[in-house]
Formats: C-alpha cells, sequence, structure tokens
C-alpha cells in the first residue's frame, strides 16, 4: 500500500485535519517507503526502531526499507514512484533537477552535513610514511573517491583544481567504496583516498595513513546529504508525512541525547551486524558528521555546494534550491515537539 495510491483519506480525517488534530485517520496506515544507502551517518532506517518513542507508527503510516547502492539507482526509483523518501547527495540531486527534469523533486529533511564547526570532515588520506606531503606532490599519481560525481569527488576535485590539476590531465581517478579505501592506500595502488567514519579512523587507528586534507579545506561546509520527495507524493498525503517527521525528529532527539548512547549504539549494531565497539568512540560526537538536531537542511550551503557543482562542469548550470525544497514539513513537526 504505497504513499501514491492506498492511502484513503475520509471526510471526517479531513475535518480534523483542518482543525490541527495531525494526519486522518481512515482505514489502513499509510505505507512509506525509504530509500538509504549507510548506517548510521544516515538515521533515516534506525529512526523508527525504538517503537517506544513513537507517536504515530502504526497508526498514521508505518515504514518499508529498501536499500540502494548509491544516488543514481535511487533517483530511478524516484523518477519510477518505487520510493517515498530517499537520501541523496547535491551533485546528484542537481543533476536529477537539471539534466533528467525530475522538477517533482524536493528537499525536505537534513541527513547530515560535513565541515561544521567542531564535527566532522570528509578526510583525503596520504599514506603516514609515504611520498605525498603536498598536494601538488598529487601530479601524475592515482587517487580514489566513492563514486565520481559524488560529493567527496567534487572536493577532491575542487582541491586539486585550486593546486592548478585537472582530472585525466593532471591525475587519475578510480573507484573505490569507502570500506576498501584503507586496503588500496596500504597496497600503494592509490596515492590518495577519500575516507569516512567508522573507517577513516581505521586508517588512523592501523598507522596506514594521515590526512592531507579535508573536504571542508577544498569546498567550506556541505549540506552533504538530505532526504528528498516527491511534491505530489507529499501534497496527496501531507498530514501522513507530518506526523512521520515528528516521530523522526523525536527519534533525532533521542539518538543524539548521552544518556540514551548505549541503547543507541545496541540499535545500530543489531542494524548493521557489526559490535557495538565499531561505532562507540565517533558516533553521535563531534567526531561524527553534524546532524541537526530538528531535520532542518541548510539551504544557503546547499545553495553553495549547487554552485560549486556548476563551476566544476558537475551541472550544466546553476539553480535556486529553494525552489525545489519544502522544509514546512519538518518545521510543523518540531513545533509539536516544543
Amino acid at each position: 500500500m504505497r504513499a501514491r495510491s492506498k492511502f484513503a483519506v475520509c471526510a471526517m480525517g479531513f475535518l480534523a485535519v483542518l482543525a490541527g488534530g495531525g494526519a486522518a485517520r481512515c482505514g489502513e496506515p499509510l505505507k512509506i517507503t525509504i530509500g538509504w544507502t549507510a548506517v548510521p551517518i544516515e538515521l533515516t532506517p534506525i529512526a523508527f526502531e525504538n517503537k517506544a518513542i513513537l507517536k504515530h507508527y502504526g497508526k498514521s503510516y508505518v515504514t518499508e526499507l529498501e536499500h540502494f547502492a548509491g544516488s543514481g539507482p535511487l533517483l530511478t526509483a524516484f523518477a519510477t514512484g518505487d520510493v517515498d523518501i530517499g537520501a541523496l547527495s547535491p551533485p546528484a540531486f542537481g543533476n536529477a533537477i537539471v539534466t533528467a527534469g525530475l522538477k517533482q523533486l524536493r528537499i525536505v529533511a537534513d541527513t547530515f552535513q560535513d565541515g561544521v564547526d567542531g564535527h566532522y570532515s570528509t578526510q583525503f588520506m596520504v599514506r603516514k610514511d609515504g611520498p605525498i606531503h603536498t598536494i601538488e606532490d598529487l601530479k601524475g599519481k592515482i587517487v580514489a573517491v566513492n563514486a565520481f560525481g559524488g560529493s567527496a569527488d567534487i572536493s577532491m576535485r575542487a582541491m586539486l583544481l585550486k593546486h592548478h590539476m585537472t582530472f585525466k590531465r593532471d591525475y587519475t581517478a578510480i573507484e573505490v567504496q569507502f570500506p576498501n579505501m584503507g586496503a588500496v592506500l596500504a597496497d600503494g595502488k592509490v596515492e590518495l583516498a577519500a575516507t569516512v567514519p567508522p573507517f577513516s579512523y581505521d586508517v588512523l587507528d592501523r598507522g596506514i595513513g594521515r590526512p592531507l586534507f579535508t573536504s571542508k579545506d577544498a569546498i567550506g561546509p556541505s549540506q552533504a546529504v538530505f532526504l528528498a520527495m516527491r511534491a505530489d507524493v507529499i501534497a496527496r498525503h501531507r498530514a501522513a508525512f507530518v506526523d512521520f517527521f515528528e516521530d523522526y525528529v523525536r527519534a533525532l532527539h533521542w539518538y543524539l541525547d548521552p544518556a540514551n548512547r548505549q541503547q543507541a549504539l545496541a540499535i545500530i549494531s543489531r542494524f548493521t551486524k557489526r559490535p557495538a565497539a565499531f561505532f562507540s568512540s565517533w558516533v553521535f560526537t563531534n567526531r561524527d558528521f553534524y546532524h541537526d538536531p530538528n531535520g532542518l537542511p541548510n539551504l544557503q550551503t546547499l545553495q553553495n555546494n549547487i554552485k560549486t557543482d556548476a563551476e566544476l562542469g558537475f551541472l550544466k548550470a546553476d539553480f535556486d534550491v529553494k525552489k525545489f525544497s519544502d522544509v514546512s514539513l519538518v518545521e510543523e513537526a518540531a513545533k509539536r515537539l516544543k
């Protein structure tokens, strides 16, 4: 029973919504399909695990998770209507708007932000005892990013461009999944590797590498990943989605509260099938990316990111991100929790 077709709203429920009574409750709850790629830097997949803190789950909505390898397949799922909410990066969203013409897409909530003062920024590592000491030393070398056109790739290219090096002419880039970055760096297959938690801390702890620069050094703070939805889906089931985001923001508060840390680590461990110790030294601390506690994306930062993408040639044109945003859902949800 997807959001697009099977959630009926009866007249009395609609009147209740107009009176401020929340989502209309008539028939079965709305099934909301969430597209995701990585936990715990994305909290959406685990936000609804602790049912004890949720107010609306099972009443006005339920969730269904669908995993994607990256933004490309997720954008296809948005286009076909197979997901309702999904996490996208600025380059993926920009290409969806400018190139693919998915004008219905809307930025609705924060997932995580890179380079916010006092928090983590993606680290670009070189071998600890290797030959690379300056960015200029990368000329003629091989570097690794997780995906061409992704946030890490853009940060890397922007930094090297500042030092008068362009892709293909002055260096070679390859794609390597984040969990494998330490191995290719240690083996000397690349001279620079883009790393994110927890893999960056593994590279440091094992003495494999050291940071040469960060994403923040390259492009400043970034709205690295955010939640997106289609405007037509929002319009059809707005009341249920406000309930959804009320529970989502409530869950964000719970996860970010140090008092709940051990329970939160247990949920992450169970979901990822990794020991809690793998996350305990960094997740939900200043060694983690920044998560806005009320789920609000930083649209000005995102505008700067889109401009950089256009300047680097990843987008055909810049555009006004506010025209493709709808943060009213999380704003209303946050007001309910005050």
